[in-house]
């Protein structure tokens, strides 16, 4: 017997159709059925347009007929559908007056916003047929994908060492040795590699549908795109261009199939996401989806109509309007129950702060509603915790003890210290233990502490130019941060000289000590761990060439500098006392202090001495931490251009010190590390570090 609502009760050409359900949004299978639902609350009608794969026409239009609009969503069941070669958009009529913020056309098809997959781009850099009105239509998936019991994760976030990647540049190089370059698939052949390395968490920049050709333009005979994909054309859709299987519809399935892959390996993924806006620009940009289904409620308008341009890109999305902030919510709901996604790093979340005429608010709906939400009560929540509008909330970002922030303040000044800034060293200490100024009672585990990102210098960039070399970009180097704090070690660019390469080394290896010996959790950018450069480039959001793969080439010529890395992953993960997310350094069942900050005398540093030398010492007691001895961590850094001795604290009766790393190159695996022959103290070379161990 058939279901009262799955009863066809109106025809069109070979279909019939009826009112359909409400929820969900979007295009879902229901039986022998596809139920449409979508939200406008200003239109006057809406017509959902249907077409086979490629066609240029739609094979039938059918307008909603009144009784099919339920409050302000129209709703319809359509039966006789082959799911696989059908595509959809709708035509929504209404007011049309751009300086009140209405722009209702009927001649428009525009993407559905819960469209789970989106066609007109399904392979990579194809560029697109002119003769197309309608690039971007939705498709139909099936929620069928064979899970094998797989799950989220869920391991605590001060457990994680986080390593941001984009998926193209992974292992688009000819030098990536995979099948499938630039893809989900690709990143999967490089599983392995993860494993090896010792990261247990990866952070995808954006997977969400996107257009490449948005900004095409050359430049000096390059083609110039939109690379990294920080400009959302739909919230629920995959990309497709970075699936070997697009073609064939199957870009869900291999993105699910990457996430099954990691999760089998203990490798978490979390998603770099954009809610702040979308590629519908400002008045001048495209109308896709949200400008003409309802733009006065999805946008933040001035009294004339304009786009608050908070993000730098043209609009800003109204988050905290309650459709629109359950929109979001539907999406992360989405990719956590259906693509078993462990948690997502929210791009520009300070607008998301926003109230609907752009004030900050206390107590920000959208962000409460995300934090308490059930669905995502397991998920890792980041916050990039500022925006373009000059909205910097680090450390003051509204969490309720939920949400993780990129902590810029740690990047800064362990860059600058490393460099050799005077003054650094004092705010180095707060940043070391965990940055416990900013975030008080709630633990270091809401600081993501990093050195590079995606956005900016690479690590071998950072320590190799002054200025940054964005000429390839045709903005006249305009674009991209002045404030970088490098320092090129004395030479602008790439040298021969061995005395600078030697000293270039050597600065990486202390940024990625300090960064790895800190409370917090530690985000890597990916090919750090081979010295990957973008030739000075801190801005490469356009380059989908070598300035943006990764040349794995390196990781032979550079295979030193990888063990040493990959040593200090794992020495990390040997010691918890390192991932402890408690601000309590009294002293423990060792007798000593948890965490005690010394100069090169012990238990003297001044945080009001502006020197350039700091070393920190932690006490790991095997009863707190569940270890099979007590082992003490002595960290000794010198951003001096001079060498220095350092004297050691005095340890235990029958402990011995070992040398775990020096920043010279020297690296050993936890617990192998070799005896010191002395134990009074240590030199440490100018511009260098060393960890000691005494177990």
């Amino acid at each position: 017997m058939k279901m009262i609502d799955c009863f066809p009760t109106n025809k069109i050409q070979d279909l019939k159709y009826r009112v359909g359900r409400v929820f969900p949004f979007g295009a879902s299978i229901i039986g022998e059925g596809v139920n449409f639902s979508i939200f406008s609350k200003e239109a006057a009608s809406c017509t959902l347009v249907l077409y086979h794969h490629n066609d240029k026409d739609p094979f039938v239009e059918i307008p909603f007929p009144e009784e099919f609009r339920i409050g302000n969503v129209f709703t319809m069941m359509v039966f006789g559908l082959n799911v696989e070669t059908t595509e959809y958009g709708y035509r929504f009529d209404g007011p049309y007056d751009p300086g009140k913020g209405y722009l209702f056309d009927k001649r428009n098809v525009l993407l559905d916003p819960y469209a789970k997959s989106i066609s007109g781009r399904s392979v990579w850099g194809r560029t697109p047929d002119p003769e197309k009105p309608f690039p971007h239509r939705g498709q139909i998936i099936r929620e069928d994908y064979p899970w094998e019991g797989d799950k989220p994760l869920e391991k605590p976030i001060n457990e994680l060492v986080i390593y941001e990647m984009h998926v193209r540049s992974f292992t688009c190089h000819p030098s990536s040795g995979v099948q499938h370059k630039g893809t989900f698939a690709g990143l999967t052949e490089k599983i392995p590699y993860l494993k090896q390395l010792g990261v247990n968490c990866i952070e995808l920049m954006p997977v969400f549908a996107f257009d490449e050709f948005e900004n095409e333009r050359e430049v000096d005979g390059r083609r110039l795109v939109n690379y990294w994909g920080y400009s959302t054309i739909g919230f629920f859709a995959p990309k497709a261009g970075y699936a070997a299987a697009a073609p064939y519809g199957m870009e869900a399935d291999e993105l699910k199939t990457l996430i099954r892959s990691l999760h089998k390996e203990g490798i978490e993924v979390i998603l770099d996401v954009v809610f702040n806006h979308t590629a519908e620009g400002d008045e001048n940009g495209p109308c896709i989806s949200y400008k003409g289904i309802d733009n006065r409620l999805y946008y933040l308008l001035d009294e004339n109509g304009k786009y608050y341009n908070y993000s730098g890109c043209g609009n800003t999305m109204n988050c905290n309007y309650p459709v629109v902030r359950n929109c979001i919510l539907d999406s992360l709901r989405y990719w956590a129950s259906s693509y078993h996604v462990d948690g997502f790093r929210f791009d520009l979340a300070s607008i998301m702060s926003r109230d609907t005429d752009g004030t900050p608010m206390m107590y920000p709906p959208v962000l409460d509603t995300i934090a308490h939400d059930p669905v995502l009560g397991k998920c890792i929540l980041i916050a990039e915790a500022w925006d373009a509008g000059g909205l910097y909330q680090v450390g003051n970002f509204p969490s309720w003890s939920r949400w993780s922030e990129w902590n810029g303040k740690y990047r800064d000044c362990l860059r600058r210290y490393i460099k050799g800034d005077a003054g650094a060293a004092s705010e180095l200490c707060r940043r070391i233990r965990g940055s416990d100024d900013l975030y008080g009672g709630n633990g270091s585990a809401p600081s993501i502490n990093f050195v590079t990102c995606h956005d900016g210098f690479t690590l071998h960039d950072l320590v190799s130019y002054n200025e940054k070399h964005n000429e390839k970009n045709g903005e006249d180097n305009r674009d991209g941060t002045d404030g970088n704090e490098s320092w090129n070690c004395g030479i602008e660019g790439e040298t021969d000289d061995p005395e600078v390469l030697l000293l270039r080394g050597r600065q990486m290896r202390n940024a990625l000590t300090i960064l790895l010996m800190s409370r917090g959790v530690p985000m890597l950018l990916s090919g750090d761990e081979f010295s990957n450069s973008q030739n000075g480039n801190n801005n490469a959001y356009c380059q989908d060439n070598e300035i943006s793969w990764l040349n794995w080439e390196q990781l032979e010529k550079y295979q030193e500098h990888f063990s040493y890395v990959k040593n200090l992953i794992a020495f990390r993960k040997a010691h918890p006392i390192l991932r402890a997310a408690d601000f309590n350094f009294a002293h423990n069942d060792t007798g000593y202090p948890e965490l005690s900050f010394h100069s090169t005398t012990p238990w003297q540093f001044d945080e009001a001495d502006p020197g350039l030398v700091l070393a920190f010492l932690y006490a790991e007691g095997r009863e707190k931490y569940k270890v099979e001895r007590d082992c003490f961590i002595y960290t000794a850094c010198n951003a001096h251009w001079e060498p220095h001795y350092f004297r050691l604290p005095i340890i235990p009766s029958g402990m011995k010190w070992h040398v775990a790393f020096r920043a010279e190159g020297e690296s050993f695996e936890p617990f192998k590390e070799p005896e010191m022959e002395g134990f009074e103290g240590i030199e440490v070379e100018a511009r260098s570090s060393v960890v000691l161990t005494a177990w």
